[in-house]
């Protein structure tokens, strides 16, 4: 019996792995599928939600909807045999590839549910059976500690052979960074998560890691990585004071890297200011922090 079935996507910044997945799988068994419209709900006949983020607006989910994500809760998942499938970029009409080389982290950040959700570190896919799309040399990394993986190596030697392009978008570790894997890392073209520009991305989330960002730092740039390439995630209102958040983001500017701040808690008004001010560069590149400030509560 061929079915309608509804994809929808609450908050993926980029097109959902696992509704791509669960389009391949329906739409190999003759259904039609699409990505969910609320004004046609009541056209479906199964309707799937994905949430990642835990403060996304949940309003439109309904009772007859399944639901998964980490934005909903750790335990669903998707059964083995869709979750091995590959992606069906089409629903989202992406012309370039996306996935994961491993799963898992060593890290246990507080704020952080990976490490709950998949463990520790463990490989997953080879670049190959990642590049589905061979018309575009652009790969979108999801791994969460890609240095973490056992089989790094093979995995950058593979980049390296196929000559792809690679956005690592969950950003890299860069306080356990060896020089070896410093050196793997600047043989990459790794780009950012618009293909526009070679960047790479780390993140410095606990102001007390400061020393090994600037061992971090160092080694990338003994590496040949220079570091207005670098580009970092900036946690806070977690770890931090605001007198600390200032002082990582004027760090990294010192540096010549691009910081990119993460509220954590986005209900707070400080923590959006900050945020907008260092993430919105033709601001931040122009007007002081105490300036803007000022300016933004008159």
């Amino acid at each position: 019996m061929v079915i309608k079935v509804g994809l929808y996507d609450v908050d993926s910044k980029i097109p959902n792995l696992a509704l791509m997945r669960l389009s391949t799988f329906h739409r190999s068994k003759g259904d039609e599928v699409e990505l969910y419209s609320s004004i046609m709900h009541r056209t479906y006949d199964k309707i799937y939600a994905s949430t990642i983020f835990q403060f996304s607006d949940k309003s439109y989910l309904r009772d007859n909807m399944i639901v998964g994500g980490t934005g909903w809760d750790l335990k669903t998942k998707l059964p083995s045999e869709i979750e091995k499938l590959p992606p069906d970029y089409s629903l989202y009409k992406y012309p370039h590839n996306i996935g994961f080389t491993a799963r898992g982290c060593r890290l246990k950040c507080k704020f952080c549910v990976v490490p709950q959700k998949e463990g520790t570190p463990f490989a997953t896919n080879t670049i190959p059976q990642l590049w589905t799309q061979r018309d575009s040399n652009f790969l979108v990394l999801l791994d969460n500690d890609f240095f973490g993986n056992p089989e790094w190596r093979d995995r950058v030697g593979e980049m390296n052979d196929l000559n792809l392009r690679v956005n690592f978008s969950q950003g890299l570790n860069i306080r356990n960074l060896k020089e070896e894997q410093a050196l793997a890392l600047a043989s990459v073209k790794f780009r950012n998560l618009q293909n526009k520009a070679s960047q790479v991305y780390f993140a410095w989330d606990d102001p007390r890691h400061e020393k090994l960002i600037h061992r971090g730092i160092a080694r990338c740039v003994e590496a040949g990585i220079k570091p207005w390439k670098m580009a970092f995630y900036v946690l806070i209102g977690f770890h931090s004071t605001p007198e600390e958040d200032l002082h990582r983001v004027e760090t990294l500017r010192g540096y010549g890297c691009d910081p990119y701040v993460m509220a954590f808690n986005k209900s707070d008004p400080y923590q959006n200011r900050f945020a907008r001010w260092v993430n919105r560069k033709a601001i931040f590149n122009s007007i002081p922090w105490n300036e803007y400030r000022s300016g933004v509560k008159k």
